[in-house]
């Protein structure tokens, strides 16, 4: 079967690789998403993976800790779940590279554009770490960030609910989901789908984003396959 997309950025949070557990990683969880990751992949999808830290790290965790340390430490998090990734895929026979926004030359390629889009021609999974390498930068804003550099045909934004909500459904059984949605939309009515920064990066670049949920994740590969029924997807 053709593949909807040829090229994609897989944004993934660092919370959902740590299941029920909350913290760390889930051996099985990570089992299951990178299965599907590989699935894609065998259908002959590019895939750019930007992972998340949050499983590890969130913010400063003490009151007067500078900013700028608290996200050099955060983006070592993402760097420790890109590793843990490229673990599980190479385990599944995919083959993957990992490359850094910050130098570590003895664990991670350096970040470097032309080479990514290499390795993704050649069918290789290229995740990649450290955010932005920046901080005051999300890793939403990275995605946003690679997936322009990269010339993705869309960011798949890996979350843990089916969807973008007029509100959280976690707090309120009458929210309403959306089945496609504007990025002026998003903007103007404070949807959390990425932060602010990122989103308008998306819309100026008219880089699409479909947002859906990794507790199946399945539906990366029924996205992939062309169901237009799952999650919610945000256009220019």
């Amino acid at each position: 079967m053709q593949a909807k997309y040829s090229r994609v950025l897989l944004k993934l949070s660092g919370e959902a690789l740590a299941g029920d557990k909350h913290f760390g990683l889930d051996g099985a969880v990570m089992h299951d998403i990178c299965k599907a990751i590989k699935e894609c992949a065998d259908m002959g999808v590019q895939i750019g993976i930007v992972v998340g830290g949050g499983n590890y790290w969130r913010g400063r965790t003490s009151e007067g800790m500078d900013r700028t340390r608290a996200d050099h430490i955060g983006m070592l998090a993402t760097q420790m779940n890109a590793l843990a990734v490229a673990d599980a895929l190479e385990q599944l026979g995919a083959t993957v590279r990992v490359q850094s926004a910050i130098h570590m030359n003895t664990i991670a390629e350096p970040y470097i554009r032309n080479r990514a889009v290499r390795h993704l021609e050649k069918g290789r999974i290229c995740i990649f770490g450290c955010g932005t390498g920046n901080p005051f930068c999300s890793t939403d804003s990275a995605a946003a960030l690679r997936a322009v550099e990269i010339e993705a045909d869309v960011i798949l934004k890996a979350t843990m609910v089916d969807g973008v909500y007029d509100s959280d459904p976690k707090l309120n059984p009458n929210a309403v989901k959306y089945d496609t949605l504007t990025f002026d939309e998003v903007l103007a009515k404070n949807l959390k789908v990425m932060d602010s920064s990122a989103a308008t990066m998306c819309r100026e670049n008219k880089m699409p984003i479909h947002v859906f949920n990794l507790d199946h994740p399945e539906n990366m590969v029924k996205i992939m396959q062309g169901d237009e029924t799952i999650g919610t997807v945000v256009t220019a």
